[in-house]
C-alpha cells in the first residue's frame, strides 16, 4: 500500500529527523521543541558541546586582510611592481580589474605591532581589539569559491552559492532549538558602515530557512519603531482579545493539519504563539535603559545610537544572556575598490571597540566560555591595486583565494594563529581552511556532528556542509 500524501509530508518534518537520521542530536532537539509538553530529554550527543550559542559578526563587503591582520612588511620593497605571474598563476579576475594593463603591488599604509602574550600581529586600525589579542584565534588561511559578493555571502551563510538553502542559524534552530521559549532561536541585526554607507544591500534570504520549516528562519530586529514588524497589537485589540483570537485560530489550524498533514501548519501555530510571547519579551530585551554607564562606556559612544554596530553588539550580549541560540550581526560597507585609505579607517572604527567590548562583557559575566564569537567577511582583497595607484590613494579588488577571520570563546583556543599566506597575501602556503571547514567546526563546538545534521528534501539528505567539511582541530580548546 502506498503512503498517503500526509504520511509523506510527515516524514519530511522535523520530527522525522528527530526519530531518524538525527539520532541522539535529534533527541536533544526534541526536548527543546516539546518543552511545554514533556520533561527535557537528556543530552545524548556523542560530542560534548563547549558552546551553547553563537554570535556571528559578519563584515559584509569583504574587509582587507592586508590592512587589518595579514601583515606583509616585504611588500614595501615591491610597491608599484607588477604582481608576478608566478604568484597570480593565471587565477581568475573580476570584471572590474580584468581589463587592467598592469597589477601594481600596493603595501598597506598602516602600521602593525604584536600584542599580548601570543604576539598576534594586528593593525593600528584596531587598538581596542589588540587589547584582547590573547582571547582571539586568527585563521589567516580562509578561502572560498565565489568571487563576487552575492554568491560569496550566500555561500558563507548557507554553504551554497545559489539561493534557497537554509542559513547556518536556521540549521542550528532546527537541530538544537532555543533555550528561551519567549524569543526566537535565530536573531539578525543590520548596521551600515560609516566608511561606505551606501554599499551593496543584503537580502532577507540570507537568514532564511530555505527548505526547512519556516519557523527556523532568522527574525530581524529593527532599530526603529517596533523592534519586530507587527509586534504591537492593532488599535482596539488588547492582550485578552488577541489571546482569544489565537486560541480560535490554533483550533482551526489543528483541524487543517489533521486533514492535510502539512508541517508548515504546525509552524504557523508555533509562530503565532511565539509572536504573542515576544510582545512582552522583545520590548524588555530592546530596553537598554537599565544598562550602566560603565557598560555604555565599554561599548563606545555609538552604543546609545540604535542601529549602529556598537548598539547591536550590546543587544547581542543581552540576547546571549537570554539563551538565543544564534545571533548574527551584519555590518555593511567593507567593499573598498577605491578610496581605501579614506574608507577603511572609518569601518575599523565602527567595529573595533564594540568587538573588544563584547568579548570583555561576556567574559566578566561568565558567558564567554559557552558563547562562540565568529568575525568574518565573505572573501579577502587583492594585493594589487584596482585603478590608479597614487602616493595617498589605492583600492583593492575581490580575492577569494585567501582571507583572515577570527573566533573567540566557546570551544576555541585563544591566542592562536592558524594558517599562513605567501609574501603577497595572495596564495595559501600552510593549513588552508575552506568555508565548509569553518561551518563544520562551528557545529562541532556546539556538540553537533556536521555529518548527522541533515534534512531530506526532494529525495536527498542535505546538510550545511554538503558532502565536504573537516573540523579545524588545531584551533579547538
Amino acid at each position: 500500500m502506498f503512503p498517503s500524501f500526509a504520511d509523506l509530508m510527515h516524514r519530511q518534518s522535523r520530527r522525522a529527523f528527530l526519530g531518524g537520521t538525527g539520532g541522539a542530536l535529534g533527541l536533544t532537539a526534541l526536548g527543546s521543541l516539546l518543552a511545554d509538553e514533556s520533561p527535557p530529554i537528556p543530552d545524548l550527543s556523542k560530542i560534548a558541546p563547549r558552546a551553547k550559542r553563537v554570535i556571528f559578526l559578519f563584515q559584509s563587503g569583504a574587509p582587507s586582510q592586508i590592512e587589518l591582520f595579514d601583515h606583509k612588511p616585504g611588500l614595501e620593497k615591491r610597491k608599484g611592481e607588477n604582481l608576478p605571474e608566478s604568484i597570480r598563476q593565471g587565477q581568475r579576475l573580476t570584471n572590474m580589474t580584468a581589463g587592467q594593463d598592469s597589477f601594481p603591488v600596493v603595501p598597506s599604509m598602516y602600521k602593525f605591532a604584536q600584542h599580548g602574550d601570543s604576539g598576534a600581529t594586528i593593525s593600528e586600525l584596531l587598538p581596542h581589539l589588540s587589547g584582547v589579542a590573547d582571547d582571539l584565534c586568527f585563521i589567516k588561511s580562509m578561502h572560498t569559491e565565489a568571487i563576487n559578493h552575492d554568491p560569496a555571502v550566500t555561500f558563507l551563510t548557507t554553504g551554497a552559492q545559489l539561493a534557497g538553502r537554509p542559513s547556518l542559524g536556521s540549521w542550528l534552530s532546527y537541530g538544537l532549538g532555543s533555550e528561551n521559549k519567549d524569543l526566537p532561536a535565530f536573531v539578525v541585526m543590520l548596521s551600515r558602515g560609516t566608511g561606505r554607507p551606501n554599499d551593496q544591500p543584503l537580502y532577507d534570504r540570507l537568514w532564511g530557512s530555505g527548505f526547512l520549516p519556516s519557523r527556523h528562519q532568522g527574525v530581524k530586529l529593527r532599530s526603529g519603531g517596533d523592534p519586530v514588524l507587527y509586534l504591537s497589537n492593532p488599535a482596539g485589540i488588547d492582550a485578552t482579545l488577541r489571546r482569544d483570537m489565537l486560541d480560535d485560530q490554533a483550533a482551526l489550524n489543528r483541524i487543517q493539519h489533521e486533514s492535510a498533514g502539512d508541517p508548515e501548519i504546525e509552524t504557523r501555530i508555533a509562530q503565532y504563539e511565539l509572536a504573542f510571547r515576544m510582545q512582552t519579551s522583545v520590548p524588555e530585551l530592546a530596553d537598554v535603559s537599565q544598562e550602566t554607564e560603565q557598560t555604555f562606556d565599554l561599548y563606545g559612544p555609538n552604543s546609545r545610537k540604535p542601529g549602529t554596530f556598537a548598539a547591536n553588539c550590546l543587544l547581542a550580549r543581552r540576547l546571549a544572556e537570554r539563551g538565543v541560540r544564534f545571533i548574527q550581526l551584519f555590518h555593511m560597507g567593507w567593499d573598498q575598490h577605491t578610496n581605501l585609505p579614506t574608507q577603511i579607517p572609518q569601518q575599523a572604527r565602527d567595529i573595533d571597540q564594540p568587538c573588544a567590548a563584547l568579548i570583555k562583557d561576556l567574559k566578566q559575566r561568565g558567558l564567554l566560555d559557552d558563547t562562540l564569537i565568529v568575525w568574518s567577511g565573505e572573501f579577502g582583497r587583492t594585493v594589487y591595486c584596482q585603478g590608479n595607484l597614487t602616493a595617498t590613494n589605492y583600492g583593492r579588488d575581490h580575492h577569494p583565494r585567501c582571507f583572515t577571520m577570527w573566533m573567540a570563546g566557546g570551544g576555541i583556543r585563544g591566542g592562536v594563529t592558524h594558517g599562513e599566506t605567501d609574501d603577497y597575501s595572495y596564495n595559501i602556503v600552510r593549513d588552508p581552511v575552506h568555508v565548509h571547514d569553518l561551518n563544520a567546526t562551528i557545529l562541532h563546538c556546539l556538540g553537533v556532528d556536521h555529518h548527522q545534521l541533515t534534512y531530506k528534501f526532494q529525495g536527498r539528505h542535505y546538510r550545511l556542509t554538503d558532502v565536504h567539511g573537516e573540523i579545524i582541530r588545531p584551533v579547538l580548546a
